[in-house]
Protein backbone atom coordinates (compact mmCIF):
# COMPACT_ATOMS: atom_id res chain seq x y z
CA UNK A 1 0.00 0.00 0.00
CA UNK A 2 2.80 2.20 0.79
CA UNK A 3 4.32 1.89 -3.03
CA UNK A 4 1.06 2.46 -4.27
CA UNK A 5 0.79 5.60 -2.04
CA UNK A 6 4.24 6.62 -2.23
CA UNK A 7 4.22 6.17 -6.46
CA UNK A 8 0.91 8.25 -6.57
CA UNK A 9 2.34 11.38 -4.61
CA UNK A 10 5.06 11.33 -7.19
CA UNK A 11 2.40 11.24 -10.15
CA UNK A 12 1.76 14.81 -8.54
CA UNK A 13 5.15 16.18 -8.42
CA UNK A 14 5.30 15.40 -12.05
CA UNK A 15 2.21 17.92 -12.91
CA UNK A 16 3.80 20.96 -12.69
CA UNK A 17 1.14 23.65 -13.47
CA UNK A 18 1.31 25.58 -16.85
CA UNK A 19 1.46 29.46 -15.76
CA UNK A 20 -0.14 32.18 -17.45
CA UNK A 21 2.57 35.58 -17.80
CA UNK A 22 2.30 38.91 -17.45
CA UNK A 23 4.79 38.25 -20.70
CA UNK A 24 1.43 36.82 -22.31
CA UNK A 25 -1.14 39.31 -21.15
CA UNK A 26 0.85 42.39 -22.30
CA UNK A 27 -0.27 41.13 -25.79
CA UNK A 28 -3.74 41.37 -25.28
CA UNK A 29 -5.29 43.03 -27.76
CA UNK A 30 -9.06 44.84 -27.28
CA UNK A 31 -9.26 45.87 -30.71
CA UNK A 32 -8.25 43.24 -32.51
CA UNK A 33 -11.75 42.17 -34.47
CA UNK A 34 -10.79 38.71 -34.82
CA UNK A 35 -11.25 38.03 -30.71
CA UNK A 36 -13.59 40.66 -30.72
CA UNK A 37 -17.40 39.95 -29.65
CA UNK A 38 -19.90 41.58 -32.44
CA UNK A 39 -21.76 44.51 -30.43
CA UNK A 40 -25.09 43.45 -28.99
CA UNK A 41 -27.81 45.85 -29.85
CA UNK A 42 -29.82 47.65 -27.18
CA UNK A 43 -33.07 46.70 -28.46
CA UNK A 44 -32.56 43.32 -27.52
CA UNK A 45 -35.39 40.55 -26.51
CA UNK A 46 -35.88 39.34 -22.78
CA UNK A 47 -36.65 35.35 -21.86
CA UNK A 48 -38.56 36.56 -19.30
CA UNK A 49 -39.79 39.73 -17.29
CA UNK A 50 -40.24 37.58 -14.25
CA UNK A 51 -36.42 36.49 -13.88
CA UNK A 52 -32.93 37.39 -14.36
CA UNK A 53 -30.59 34.34 -15.94
CA UNK A 54 -27.13 34.50 -16.16
CA UNK A 55 -24.02 31.55 -16.19
CA UNK A 56 -26.06 29.49 -18.76
CA UNK A 57 -25.45 25.19 -18.51
CA UNK A 58 -26.68 23.15 -22.12
CA UNK A 59 -27.54 19.36 -20.61
CA UNK A 60 -24.35 17.79 -22.39
CA UNK A 61 -22.52 14.08 -22.23
CA UNK A 62 -19.58 13.83 -20.05
CA UNK A 63 -17.66 14.75 -23.70
CA UNK A 64 -19.00 17.90 -23.80
CA UNK A 65 -21.28 17.27 -26.59
CA UNK A 66 -24.97 18.98 -26.40
CA UNK A 67 -27.48 16.95 -26.42
CA UNK A 68 -31.27 17.21 -26.89
CA UNK A 69 -34.02 14.40 -25.64
CA UNK A 70 -36.57 12.98 -27.28
CA UNK A 71 -35.97 16.48 -29.72
CA UNK A 72 -36.00 19.03 -26.80
CA UNK A 73 -33.40 20.97 -26.24
CA UNK A 74 -32.37 21.57 -22.42
CA UNK A 75 -30.20 24.24 -20.65
CA UNK A 76 -30.09 25.17 -16.90
CA UNK A 77 -29.31 28.65 -15.79
CA UNK A 78 -28.42 30.37 -12.70
CA UNK A 79 -31.25 32.30 -12.06
CA UNK A 80 -32.82 34.74 -9.57
CA UNK A 81 -36.62 36.30 -9.60
CA UNK A 82 -36.88 40.18 -10.50
CA UNK A 83 -37.75 41.54 -7.17
CA UNK A 84 -39.94 45.33 -8.10
CA UNK A 85 -41.43 45.57 -5.14
CA UNK A 86 -38.38 45.35 -2.50
CA UNK A 87 -37.09 47.91 -0.76
CA UNK A 88 -33.93 47.28 -1.09
CA UNK A 89 -34.10 47.81 -4.99
CA UNK A 90 -35.95 50.80 -4.96
CA UNK A 91 -34.11 54.56 -5.15
CA UNK A 92 -34.16 57.88 -3.62
CA UNK A 93 -36.95 58.92 -5.81
CA UNK A 94 -39.11 55.49 -4.89
CA UNK A 95 -38.78 53.87 -8.60
CA UNK A 96 -37.39 50.45 -9.25
CA UNK A 97 -34.13 50.43 -9.75
CA UNK A 98 -33.68 47.27 -12.26
CA UNK A 99 -29.51 47.90 -11.32
CA UNK A 100 -30.12 47.66 -7.80
CA UNK A 101 -32.04 44.07 -8.58
CA UNK A 102 -29.53 42.88 -10.86
CA UNK A 103 -26.22 43.63 -8.83
CA UNK A 104 -27.99 42.04 -5.64
CA UNK A 105 -29.09 38.60 -7.48
CA UNK A 106 -26.08 36.48 -6.80
CA UNK A 107 -27.05 36.11 -3.12
CA UNK A 108 -30.72 34.30 -4.24
CA UNK A 109 -29.45 32.36 -6.89
CA UNK A 110 -30.99 29.37 -7.93
CA UNK A 111 -30.22 26.93 -10.57
CA UNK A 112 -33.54 26.69 -12.97
CA UNK A 113 -34.02 24.97 -16.69
CA UNK A 114 -35.68 25.89 -20.00
CA UNK A 115 -36.51 24.09 -22.79
CA UNK A 116 -37.15 24.24 -26.49
CA UNK A 117 -37.83 22.36 -29.90
CA UNK A 118 -35.91 24.79 -31.37
CA UNK A 119 -32.51 25.01 -30.29
CA UNK A 120 -34.05 28.66 -29.15
CA UNK A 121 -37.26 30.72 -27.91
CA UNK A 122 -36.88 28.88 -24.78
CA UNK A 123 -39.53 28.04 -22.32
CA UNK A 124 -39.25 28.73 -18.59
CA UNK A 125 -39.42 24.94 -16.74
CA UNK A 126 -39.12 26.14 -13.14
CA UNK A 127 -36.31 25.11 -10.67
CA UNK A 128 -34.02 22.26 -10.34
CA UNK A 129 -34.41 21.40 -7.03
CA UNK A 130 -37.54 22.20 -4.47
CA UNK A 131 -36.36 24.81 -1.54
CA UNK A 132 -34.08 23.43 0.68
CA UNK A 133 -33.19 20.43 -1.19
CA UNK A 134 -29.88 22.59 -1.74
CA UNK A 135 -27.40 22.27 1.20
CA UNK A 136 -26.34 25.96 1.10
CA UNK A 137 -28.70 29.58 0.40
CA UNK A 138 -27.08 29.82 -2.53
CA UNK A 139 -26.79 27.14 -5.80
CA UNK A 140 -23.78 28.16 -7.96
CA UNK A 141 -22.95 27.43 -11.83
CA UNK A 142 -21.88 23.79 -12.87
CA UNK A 143 -22.80 21.11 -14.81
CA UNK A 144 -25.61 18.89 -15.95
CA UNK A 145 -24.46 15.27 -17.50
CA UNK A 146 -26.93 13.32 -18.96
CA UNK A 147 -26.26 9.97 -17.83
CA UNK A 148 -27.76 7.41 -20.00
CA UNK A 149 -31.20 7.50 -22.10
CA UNK A 150 -33.02 6.58 -18.90
CA UNK A 151 -33.39 10.42 -18.89
CA UNK A 152 -31.21 10.82 -15.75
CA UNK A 153 -28.76 13.65 -15.07
CA UNK A 154 -26.28 14.18 -12.66
CA UNK A 155 -26.08 18.09 -12.15
CA UNK A 156 -22.40 18.85 -10.79
CA UNK A 157 -22.23 22.47 -9.20
CA UNK A 158 -21.85 24.55 -5.84
CA UNK A 159 -22.99 24.87 -3.07
CA UNK A 160 -22.14 28.64 -1.79
CA UNK A 161 -22.59 30.35 1.57
CA UNK A 162 -21.59 28.59 4.18
CA UNK A 163 -18.08 28.47 2.51
CA UNK A 164 -18.28 26.70 -0.83
CA UNK A 165 -18.52 22.85 -1.88
CA UNK A 166 -18.18 21.22 -4.95
CA UNK A 167 -21.53 18.99 -4.93
CA UNK A 168 -23.84 16.88 -7.26
CA UNK A 169 -27.53 15.94 -7.11
CA UNK A 170 -28.73 13.19 -9.47
CA UNK A 171 -32.01 13.66 -10.91
CA UNK A 172 -34.33 12.86 -14.33
CA UNK A 173 -35.56 14.63 -17.22
CA UNK A 174 -38.71 13.18 -18.99
CA UNK A 175 -40.58 14.47 -21.56
CA UNK A 176 -43.91 14.97 -23.23
CA UNK A 177 -45.68 16.18 -26.49
CA UNK A 178 -45.57 19.47 -24.36
CA UNK A 179 -42.02 19.88 -22.99
CA UNK A 180 -39.36 18.74 -20.78
CA UNK A 181 -39.83 17.71 -16.40
CA UNK A 182 -37.61 17.63 -14.35
CA UNK A 183 -37.87 15.21 -11.65
CA UNK A 184 -35.95 13.26 -8.23
CA UNK A 185 -33.63 16.06 -7.92
CA UNK A 186 -33.64 15.44 -3.89
CA UNK A 187 -30.16 14.09 -2.77
CA UNK A 188 -27.28 16.23 -2.76
CA UNK A 189 -24.02 14.74 -2.40
CA UNK A 190 -21.01 16.71 -1.06
CA UNK A 191 -17.66 16.05 -3.23
CA UNK A 192 -14.73 17.91 -2.60
CA UNK A 193 -13.64 21.74 -0.86
CA UNK A 194 -10.65 23.42 -1.11
CA UNK A 195 -7.70 21.96 0.76
CA UNK A 196 -5.71 24.88 1.48
CA UNK A 197 -2.49 22.87 0.77
CA UNK A 198 -3.21 23.09 -3.28
CA UNK A 199 -6.13 25.58 -3.28
CA UNK A 200 -6.91 28.29 -1.11
CA UNK A 201 -9.65 28.40 1.37
CA UNK A 202 -11.42 31.11 3.04
CA UNK A 203 -9.45 31.15 6.06
CA UNK A 204 -6.47 31.92 3.84
CA UNK A 205 -8.13 34.51 1.78
CA UNK A 206 -12.16 36.06 2.30
CA UNK A 207 -11.87 36.97 -1.49
CA UNK A 208 -10.85 33.50 -2.60
CA UNK A 209 -12.93 31.30 -5.21
CA UNK A 210 -13.58 27.44 -5.24
CA UNK A 211 -16.62 26.50 -8.04
CA UNK A 212 -18.09 25.97 -11.48
CA UNK A 213 -17.00 22.21 -11.72
CA UNK A 214 -16.64 20.76 -15.13
CA UNK A 215 -16.68 16.94 -15.19
CA UNK A 216 -15.21 15.35 -18.50
CA UNK A 217 -14.00 12.25 -19.65
CA UNK A 218 -10.13 12.55 -20.92
CA UNK A 219 -10.05 11.21 -25.02
CA UNK A 220 -6.42 9.87 -24.36
CA UNK A 221 -6.62 7.63 -21.11
CA UNK A 222 -10.36 7.39 -20.61
CA UNK A 223 -9.75 8.32 -17.34
CA UNK A 224 -12.68 11.12 -15.03
CA UNK A 225 -12.05 14.30 -14.12
CA UNK A 226 -13.11 17.63 -13.08
CA UNK A 227 -11.50 21.14 -13.87
CA UNK A 228 -12.63 23.94 -11.04
CA UNK A 229 -12.12 27.47 -10.75
CA UNK A 230 -9.55 27.86 -7.53
CA UNK A 231 -7.02 30.07 -6.31
CA UNK A 232 -3.64 29.02 -5.44
CA UNK A 233 -2.87 28.06 -1.65
CA UNK A 234 -1.65 30.57 0.73
CA UNK A 235 -2.43 33.57 2.48
CA UNK A 236 -3.54 36.40 0.41
CA UNK A 237 -0.99 38.60 -0.11
CA UNK A 238 1.65 35.89 0.72
CA UNK A 239 2.48 34.94 -3.52
CA UNK A 240 5.15 35.65 -4.77
CA UNK A 241 5.16 36.94 -8.67
CA UNK A 242 8.81 35.78 -9.61
CA UNK A 243 10.52 35.38 -13.05
CA UNK A 244 8.38 32.43 -13.97
CA UNK A 245 4.73 34.27 -13.23
CA UNK A 246 6.45 37.56 -14.94
CA UNK A 247 7.77 36.16 -18.29
CA UNK A 248 10.04 38.00 -21.45
CA UNK A 249 9.03 41.21 -20.19
CA UNK A 250 10.50 44.15 -22.39
CA UNK A 251 12.08 46.75 -20.57
CA UNK A 252 10.28 48.66 -18.30
CA UNK A 253 7.70 46.30 -17.65
CA UNK A 254 9.39 44.23 -14.38
CA UNK A 255 7.63 45.92 -11.78
CA UNK A 256 4.85 43.99 -10.81
CA UNK A 257 3.10 46.52 -8.35
CA UNK A 258 0.07 44.83 -5.78
CA UNK A 259 -0.13 41.91 -8.67
CA UNK A 260 0.55 39.20 -5.84
CA UNK A 261 -2.90 39.64 -4.89
CA UNK A 262 -4.07 37.88 -8.29
CA UNK A 263 -3.99 34.12 -7.53
CA UNK A 264 -6.35 32.65 -9.93
CA UNK A 265 -6.25 29.15 -10.92
CA UNK A 266 -7.25 26.41 -13.16
CA UNK A 267 -8.23 23.41 -10.88
CA UNK A 268 -8.55 19.62 -11.46
CA UNK A 269 -9.47 16.42 -9.54
CA UNK A 270 -9.25 12.69 -10.47
CA UNK A 271 -12.44 10.75 -9.98
CA UNK A 272 -11.70 7.90 -7.88
CA UNK A 273 -15.17 5.89 -9.40
CA UNK A 274 -17.22 5.78 -12.80
CA UNK A 275 -20.42 7.20 -10.84
CA UNK A 276 -18.09 10.10 -10.04
CA UNK A 277 -18.97 9.90 -5.80
CA UNK A 278 -15.16 10.17 -4.96
CA UNK A 279 -12.08 12.81 -6.09
CA UNK A 280 -8.93 13.62 -5.37
CA UNK A 281 -7.38 17.45 -5.79
CA UNK A 282 -4.54 17.14 -8.23
CA UNK A 283 -2.31 20.69 -8.91
CA UNK A 284 -3.77 23.16 -11.06
CA UNK A 285 -3.46 22.66 -15.04
CA UNK A 286 -2.54 26.46 -15.33
CA UNK A 287 -1.79 29.33 -12.46
CA UNK A 288 -2.46 32.96 -13.49
CA UNK A 289 -0.46 34.60 -10.02
CA UNK A 290 0.39 37.93 -10.78
CA UNK A 291 -1.75 38.20 -13.70
CA UNK A 292 -5.53 37.50 -12.97
CA UNK A 293 -7.72 36.61 -10.08
CA UNK A 294 -10.49 34.62 -11.64
CA UNK A 295 -10.80 32.13 -14.23
CA UNK A 296 -14.09 30.96 -13.90
CA UNK A 297 -16.29 28.32 -15.70
CA UNK A 298 -13.06 26.50 -16.77
CA UNK A 299 -14.39 24.20 -19.48
CA UNK A 300 -12.76 22.16 -22.81
CA UNK A 301 -13.16 21.17 -26.16
CA UNK A 302 -11.29 17.92 -27.31
CA UNK A 303 -10.26 18.91 -31.31
CA UNK A 304 -7.53 17.15 -33.86
CA UNK A 305 -5.74 15.59 -30.99
CA UNK A 306 -5.65 18.75 -28.97
CA UNK A 307 -6.62 19.98 -25.49
CA UNK A 308 -8.45 23.60 -25.68
CA UNK A 309 -8.84 24.99 -22.10
CA UNK A 310 -11.09 27.62 -21.62
CA UNK A 311 -12.04 30.15 -18.89
CA UNK A 312 -13.85 33.54 -18.04
CA UNK A 313 -12.29 36.39 -16.52
CA UNK A 314 -12.91 40.14 -16.11
CA UNK A 315 -11.38 43.23 -16.72
CA UNK A 316 -11.27 44.01 -12.93
CA UNK A 317 -9.60 41.02 -11.83
CA UNK A 318 -6.40 41.70 -13.54
CA UNK A 319 -3.43 42.72 -11.93
CA UNK A 320 -1.83 45.96 -11.94
CA UNK A 321 -0.04 46.77 -15.22
CA UNK A 322 -1.96 44.16 -17.32
CA UNK A 323 -5.38 44.10 -18.53
CA UNK A 324 -7.61 42.72 -21.14
CA UNK A 325 -11.76 42.86 -21.72
CA UNK A 326 -14.66 40.54 -20.08
CA UNK A 327 -14.58 37.41 -21.93
CA UNK A 328 -12.73 34.15 -22.72
CA UNK A 329 -9.39 33.02 -22.40
CA UNK A 330 -8.09 29.70 -23.43
CA UNK A 331 -4.81 28.04 -23.85
CA UNK A 332 -4.02 24.83 -26.18
CA UNK A 333 -2.03 21.64 -25.13
CA UNK A 334 -1.51 18.35 -27.13
CA UNK A 335 -1.80 16.84 -23.52
CA UNK A 336 -4.06 17.04 -20.14
CA UNK A 337 -1.24 17.83 -18.08
CA UNK A 338 0.15 20.55 -20.70
CA UNK A 339 2.09 22.32 -21.46
CA UNK A 340 -0.48 24.66 -22.23
CA UNK A 341 0.48 28.05 -24.41
CA UNK A 342 -2.18 30.88 -24.62
CA UNK A 343 -3.90 30.90 -27.87
CA UNK A 344 -3.43 33.65 -30.15
CA UNK A 345 -0.12 34.64 -28.04
CA UNK A 346 -2.14 36.27 -25.10
CA UNK A 347 -4.71 33.71 -24.47
CA UNK A 348 -7.73 36.18 -25.04
CA UNK A 349 -10.34 34.38 -27.52
CA UNK A 350 -13.66 36.69 -27.27
CA UNK A 351 -13.57 39.79 -25.43
CA UNK A 352 -15.93 42.36 -24.95
CA UNK A 353 -16.02 45.42 -27.62
CA UNK A 354 -14.45 48.18 -25.88
CA UNK A 355 -17.13 50.78 -26.55
CA UNK A 356 -19.37 47.83 -24.78
CA UNK A 357 -17.27 47.03 -22.31
CA UNK A 358 -20.06 44.69 -20.13
CA UNK A 359 -22.22 43.57 -22.77
CA UNK A 360 -21.59 40.03 -22.26
CA UNK A 361 -20.32 38.02 -19.94
CA UNK A 362 -20.27 34.30 -18.55
CA UNK A 363 -19.60 32.78 -22.22
CA UNK A 364 -19.26 29.20 -22.47
CA UNK A 365 -17.43 27.14 -26.09
CA UNK A 366 -19.09 24.15 -27.68
CA UNK A 367 -17.38 21.95 -29.22
CA UNK A 368 -19.61 22.73 -32.89
CA UNK A 369 -17.51 26.46 -31.67
CA UNK A 370 -20.67 28.14 -31.10
CA UNK A 371 -20.18 30.20 -28.01
CA UNK A 372 -22.88 31.53 -25.77
CA UNK A 373 -23.02 34.38 -23.21
CA UNK A 374 -25.67 36.22 -20.81
CA UNK A 375 -26.10 39.99 -21.78
CA UNK A 376 -25.16 41.94 -18.85
CA UNK A 377 -25.46 45.83 -19.43
CA UNK A 378 -25.78 47.93 -22.86
CA UNK A 379 -25.13 51.62 -23.67
CA UNK A 380 -28.63 53.27 -24.56
CA UNK A 381 -29.24 56.24 -25.66
CA UNK A 382 -30.08 58.42 -22.67
CA UNK A 383 -31.93 61.15 -24.80
CA UNK A 384 -34.75 58.35 -25.68
CA UNK A 385 -34.68 55.90 -23.07
CA UNK A 386 -34.28 58.50 -19.95
CA UNK A 387 -30.81 55.45 -19.44
CA UNK A 388 -26.93 55.63 -19.76
CA UNK A 389 -27.38 51.88 -20.43
CA UNK A 390 -29.85 48.28 -20.44
CA UNK A 391 -29.65 46.14 -17.81
CA UNK A 392 -29.84 42.28 -19.64
CA UNK A 393 -30.49 39.14 -17.49
CA UNK A 394 -31.09 37.23 -20.62
CA UNK A 395 -29.55 35.19 -23.36
CA UNK A 396 -26.93 37.47 -25.53
CA UNK A 397 -26.23 36.40 -29.22
CA UNK A 398 -24.59 33.27 -29.59
CA UNK A 399 -21.05 33.63 -31.64
CA UNK A 400 -19.15 31.13 -33.62
CA UNK A 401 -15.08 30.79 -33.57
CA UNK A 402 -13.11 28.76 -35.25
CA UNK A 403 -9.98 26.75 -33.57
CA UNK A 404 -7.06 26.65 -35.39
CA UNK A 405 -3.95 25.44 -33.94
CA UNK A 406 -2.83 28.59 -31.69
CA UNK A 407 -5.14 30.27 -32.76
CA UNK A 408 -8.89 31.15 -33.37
CA UNK A 409 -11.15 33.43 -35.21
CA UNK A 410 -14.51 34.87 -34.71
CA UNK A 411 -16.51 33.86 -38.16
CA UNK A 412 -20.40 33.79 -37.20
CA UNK A 413 -22.74 34.93 -35.03
CA UNK A 414 -26.39 33.79 -35.09
CA UNK A 415 -29.81 34.29 -32.98
CA UNK A 416 -30.27 35.04 -29.05
CA UNK A 417 -29.78 32.12 -26.90
CA UNK A 418 -29.45 30.11 -29.69
CA UNK A 419 -27.50 26.57 -28.47
CA UNK A 420 -28.67 24.15 -30.89
CA UNK A 421 -27.87 20.29 -30.14
CA UNK A 422 -25.28 18.09 -31.65
CA UNK A 423 -27.00 14.98 -31.42
CA UNK A 424 -30.73 14.04 -29.73
CA UNK A 425 -30.99 11.07 -27.01
CA UNK A 426 -34.41 8.69 -27.46
CA UNK A 427 -35.43 8.31 -23.98
CA UNK A 428 -36.71 4.73 -23.17
CA UNK A 429 -40.22 4.85 -22.17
Amino acid sequence: MSNVIESGLQTLAAKKPSIWTRADALKVNENDPTTTQPLVSGDFPVMSDDVFIWDTMPLRDIDGNVLSVDGWSVIFTLTAERQPNDPANIDAKGNYDITLDWNNRHGRAKICYWYSNTGKDWVFGGRVMAEGVSPTVREWAGSPVLVNNKGEVDLYYTAVTPGATIVKVRGRVKTNNKGVEVAEFISVKPLFEADGKIYQTETQNPYWGFRDPFPFRDPKSGKLYMLFEGNVAGDRGSHVVGPEEIGDVPPGYEDVGNSRYQTACIGIAEAADEDGDSWTLLPPLLTAVGVNDQTERPHFVFQDGKYYLFTISHKFTYGEGVTGPDGVYGFVSDELFGPYVPLNGSGLVLGNPPSQPYQTYSHYVMPNGLVTSFIDSVPVDKATTGMDYRIGGTEAPTVKIKLKGEQTFVVGEYDYGYIPPMADVVLDA
